[in-house]
């Protein structure tokens, strides 16, 4: 067994008698309770999701295992001549919570180049799909498509105890994030650029080779790695995560699980905002006549998105009360690597002005960026010049996150999630309205 894997069964018998001892000694303790503002409003900030994954901070943002998104970047072992860190050495400390040698690392690095073969029904079926359909789509039907493979289903079916359903469950998490990014560099030469494939480098690894495969040279390496780390896991609560934990849930395997994230991922609520920032910034410009605007300009400008009645693109959070530290971490790398580029320069701008014309404005209970108002300036900087694809790159990150969140949720036992709801009448008795 790989070191990962000894890893983590272990981790897992030391958290098995803590679940067991909540339920059976403190099971009726009760953690919150619930408004009816709450109820209509999504469940927003009600506290019934179990996760030691990741955790969000209002202050601090996002915490891989404990860890600030600065912590984890400078605690895991770095591909050699890079400054960022090995994905592959991310997914060993998601799972176990514990930071990975470099040994430990480069093990599962080889591990994933075992895993990396996507079958070739797989192509085909996206080949047979109409050129113009959404690359979420593509994706999410290539993840289903998959589903064959499941080492879960066919040991589910054959019989195996609870106690066991982890093991499968880790090893289709292992396949299908292993060939994650060539299913998804497939997807981008396929639509835009006329079905040229670019195949596999075995020497590389899962940032690496995701850049290979696109077609794009250094340092869009470091860009990969950079955002599958950011990406990959915001608690259990956003619809992604949630909605993968949710069918998980029912014992579908990872691909069913996966596949109803990403589609979750592509609503404009979710995984398309990056793509409507950037869309937002270039108008700005173009109105501009491609020249980047005066502090002044771009005030009015902004006073202007506001009193027509619009947000501001990139800007507020549903958790996050300070700058998200996933634009902070990309601001670092457009400092170094692109400190020139017009738009990222306007990025600059509006995080120095509109922080405070949201202030005067009032209405915005956070009035500092999110991730979502750099990612997309990165990717188009690069070359990626199709908003359509942002979404895919959100998703491959995402995955991270999500299937270690199930593989635990089977360690764990965690039951079929089945909230209990109630009519408007029952509501408005409770409220007291005749």
């Amino acid at each position: 067994m790989s070191q990962l894997r000894n890893t983590l069964f272990r981790k897992i018998e030391e958290q098995r008698p803590r679940i067991t001892r909540l339920l059976k000694e403190h099971g009726q303790v009760t953690l919150d309770k619930v408004s009816i503002a709450q109820a209509i409003g999504g469940v927003r900030g009600v506290k019934c999701l179990v996760t030691d994954i990741s955790y969000l901070d209002p202050e601090e943002g996002v915490r891989f295992r404990g860890k600030t998104i600065p912590e984890t970047f400078a605690a895991l072992p770095k591909v050699p001549g890079s400054e960022y860190p090995f994905v592959e050495g991310f997914w060993y400390f998601l799972l176990t919570g514990e930071v990975p040698t470099m040994e430990q690392t480069l093990e599962v690095v080889e591990d994933f180049k075992t895993r990396r073969q996507v079958p070739d029904y797989v192509f085909e079926a996206l080949r047979a799909m109409p050129r113009d359909l959404h690359p979420m789509a593509m994706l999410s039907a290539a993840i289903v498509v998959m589903q064959r493979e499941s080492v879960f289903a066919k040991r589910y079916n054959e019989g195996m105890g609870k106690e066991d359903f982890w093991d499968p469950m880790y090893e289709d998490s292992c396949n299908l994030l292993a060939k994650l990014p060539a299913i998804a560099a497939f997807i981008y030469r396929l639509k835009y650029k006329g079905d040229t494939p670019i195949p596999s480098d075995p020497e590389l690894d899962f940032g690496g080779d995701f850049a290979n495969m696109m077609g794009i040279a250094p340092p869009y390496d470091d860009v990969a790695r950079m955002y599958f780390i950011l990406h990959s896991d915001h608690e259990s609560g956003n619809v992604s995560a949630h909605t993968t934990r949710l069918v998980a849930s029912a014992l579908a395997d990872a691909y069913y699980s996966l596949s109803a994230g990403v589609n979750g991922l592509s609503g404009p609520l979710h995984g398309l905002a990056n793509q409507e920032v950037l869309r937002w910034i270039q108008s700005k410009m173009e109105k501009l006549g491609g020249k980047l605007p005066t502090e002044e300009e771009l005030e009015r400008y902004l006073w202007d998105t506001l009193n027509s009645g619009q947000v501001i693109p990139g800007y507020g959070h549903a958790v996050l009360r300070r700058t998200d530290p996933r634009f902070t971490a990309q601001m670092d790398f457009c400092e170094k690597y692109l400190p020139d580029d017009d738009l990222y320069q306007l990025v600059k701008m509006l995080y120095k002005v509109a922080p405070k014309v949201l202030k005067a404005h009032g209405k915005a209970r956070n009035p500092w960026p999110n991730v979502d108002a750099q990612s997309g300036v990165i990717q188009w900087h690069y070359g990626i010049t199709q908003y359509d694809y942002y979404t895919v790159l959100f998703a491959v990150g995402r995955a991270i996150g999500v299937l270690a969140n199930i593989t635990w949720d089977r360690a764990l036992g965690y039951p079929l999630e089945r909230p209990k709801s109630i009519t408007l009448d029952m509501m408005e008795k409770v409220a007291g309205i005749q």
